[in-house]
């Protein structure tokens, strides 16, 4: 018996995380994106209790998969957290439940895809291994939540080649984050219990956590991640920080991190305008031919738009 799983054998899918109605433009975005991209997977959407009936409906008339999860909740220092909208992201870890699946590939519903990546479910993964993209701990807008060693000096993505080929390069604690936004894993009991054990015999440590989710993942795989090329998860921010890594020709998906577009509206944002502009021009097709997911313009109107600004 092999360790190492050259493709997956079975079901597989995307999964990302719903928790309300006013994610819905964003999600319809990222979902067209991904057909438009041509993926073979379904897209799991995880929705809690506080997702409403009508909601759920829309969500699977877009042609969602809908799987029911329960919030998980786990306590946090105050002000430990980096936002406090992160209080939510832990339950994102209910995709390691998805055993129906033998791989998941979970993304955040704030990306839009850009190319087809289909090749990350045939990825080459050793058995109890993630995926995942590094962490950029620019911090260039510097958050005063955000650790003290989240520093340009300290990033992983200043490490070249990229990603790193060798572990020694890894010689400071931020070089081995990840950013969450884009994890390949591949759900088990197993899998879910290591996690789940972390949480429970490291309580004061995972309290303390800024960003919950990408902190623990982090910890439970730390000698068991497989780096990521930054285009995969590619954090908008990563265009100014690293501008010699970054080609707008190799972006596999963008990662809406900070400001979202739909909360700032269609103007132009500064040094962010051209990736918002992407999301800006993919909303918009939608809108003008929303029946591509099953809506007429009225429900669009009423369902969608409700939650954008400025149009």
């Amino acid at each position: 018996m092999t360790d190492r799983v050259v493709a997956h054998q079975g079901a597989a899918c995307w999964a990302t995380l719903f928790t309300h109605s006013h994610y819905l433009p964003c999600l319809a975005v990222l979902l067209q994106s991904m057909r438009a991209c041509q993926t073979r997977y379904p897209l799991v959407v995880m929705v809690t209790e506080t997702v409403d009936a009508r909601t759920r409906e829309r969500l699977t008339r877009m042609g969602c998969v809908l799987r029911d999860v329960d919030a998980w909740r786990v306590p946090h220092a105050d002000g430990s957290l980096a936002f406090e909208r992160f209080q939510n992201v832990w339950t994102k870890l209910r995709a390691f439940e998805l055993y129906e699946y033998e791989r998941v590939v979970m993304i955040d519903s704030d990306m839009l895809m850009c190319h087809n990546m289909d090749e990350l479910f045939d990825l080459p993964l050793e058995r109890g291994m993630i995926a995942a993209a590094l962490a950029c701990t620019c911090n260039p807008k510097q958050i005063p939540t955000y650790p003290a060693e989240w520093t340009p000096r300290n990033c992983g993505y200043a490490l070249r080649p990229h990603p790193p080929n060798d572990t020694r390069q890894l010689t400071k604690p931020t070089h081995r984050l990840i950013n969450s936004g884009v994890v390949v894993l591949e759900p088990s009991q197993e899998q879910h219990d290591k996690i789940h054990t972390s949480i429970l015999q490291h309580p004061e440590r995972v309290a303390q956590y800024r960003f919950p989710d990408q902190d623990l993942l982090a910890d439970v795989y730390s000698e068991r991640v497989q780096m990521l090329p930054w285009h995969y998860n590619a954090l908008k921010t990563l265009r100014q920080c690293h501008p010699d890594l970054w080609n707008d020709d190799e972006v596999r998906m963008i990662h809406y991190i900070l400001d979202k577009p739909w909360l700032l509206g269609p103007a132009p944002c500064g040094e962010h305008t051209h990736l918002h502009s992407l999301w800006w021009n993919a909303y918009a097709s939608l809108a003008a031919h929303p029946a591509t997911l099953g809506m007429t313009r009225d429900e669009w109107a009423k369902e969608v738009a409700l939650h954008v600004r400025g149009i």
